[in-house]
């Protein structure tokens, strides 16, 4: 089976953990996620099979929509609610919070978080600064695209306590670190109690398998969970199995532009018979003309029925020659 799952992760197990469904609705072990989600983190997991695995990674450099929970007056190591406090500061104001939120819109450099999945050295960072050894990391360049509070929690005195924001960012950007970042800049200090994925590129939580398995996200629902530092997840792993199986979907042309690819369709049952067996590659396979604008152009190919059988890419660019790159043989 090669296909693409929507995945609503729970909070409170792992991201690999919540492959174990998948892996016994379609009875394989080939299966990657494309993008790993906290543990404390819950929702959209965009889950590849198959032959399908192959377009993992690029799928991983999705856009990402996020709801984050940012508890003010203390930050903690791994910027998340499961570390140990490293900084405090007062809380903010409401007014001094908006200001800032809406000042982290656009382009920016981010410090990424030591305790993340970022490899150094060939070992994931986190290992190494649990292991004692100082671990710097490059800053990188990522862009925030819209920022919205949708509530807060304020004090007697007027300080803000929590708020809960909702992110539209680019691959690569770490909501911990913008809940440090904002913090920061609100003159107190800040971490992560809560985190939700919502979005990648075109996939949406709400289509996803397990969504209405999934607790609410809201302040006094994290602060909960916060305090315990233990989660309940409802999910039922059979009711899952079959919704996966149900909600499976193909790969299409949209997510395939989405992935930067260019659109060929075959013209006809003979095109895709050749196509399918590697047969030498003719223009005449194809209902579009080709055309070639980069050495690293990529063209996803599709049958007349709009199924995914393959990819194709530039074997040498002054020619103009395409070679196959990925043949999906079977209908």
């Amino acid at each position: 089976m090669d296909k693409i799952v929507l995945l609503a992760k729970q909070p409170g197990i792992t991201s690999f953990t919540s492959l174990y469904n998948v892996k016994r609705a379609f009875n394989t072990t080939k299966v990657g996620h494309t993008g790993t989600l906290d543990n404390f983190a819950q929702g959209l997991l965009v889950v590849c099979t198959g032959r399908l695995t192959k377009l993992a990674g690029n799928i991983i450099e999705f856009d990402k929509s996020y709801k984050a929970v940012l508890r003010f007056g203390c930050e903690t190591d791994t910027l998340d609610y499961e570390g140990n406090v490293v900084k405090t500061g007062p809380l903010p104001d409401e007014e001094t919070v908006r200001k800032v939120v809406a000042s982290f819109v656009g382009e920016q450099v981010q410090m990424p978080p030591v305790f993340s999945a970022i490899h150094v050295d060939g070992k994931r960072a986190s290992e190494l600064v649990r292991k004692g050894v100082e671990v710097q990391l490059p800053a990188r360049k990522i862009c925030v695209y819209s920022a919205d509070i949708l509530d807060m929690k304020i004090d007697s005195n007027g300080g803000v306590q929590a708020c809960l924001v909702d992110f539209s960012v680019s691959k690569g950007t770490y909501i911990r670190c913008l809940a440090r970042d904002i913090g920061e800049a609100c003159g107190s200090a800040a971490h992560l109690i809560g985190l939700y994925r919502t979005r990648v590129g075109n996939f949406d939580i709400k289509d996803a398998a397990g969504f209405e398995s999934l607790p609410s996200f809201d302040i006094e629902t994290c602060q909960t969970f916060a305090e315990k530092k233990t989660i309940n997840t409802k999910a039922d792993d059979e009711s899952i199995k079959k919704e996966i199986i149900e909600k499976a979907r193909d790969f299409d042309e949209e997510t395939a532009l989405q992935c930067g690819f260019k659109i060929l369709n075959l013209k006809d049952e003979k095109s895709e018979e050749d196509f399918r067996f590697g047969r030498p590659l003719h223009k005449s396979f194809f209902t579009q003309n080709v055309q070639i604008d980069s050495p690293n152009d990529i063209f996803a190919i599709f049958t007349p029925a709009k199924l995914f059988c393959g990819l194709l890419n530039c074997k040498n660019y002054a020619s103009h020659h395409l070679g196959y790159k990925m043949v999906i043989q079977d209908k």
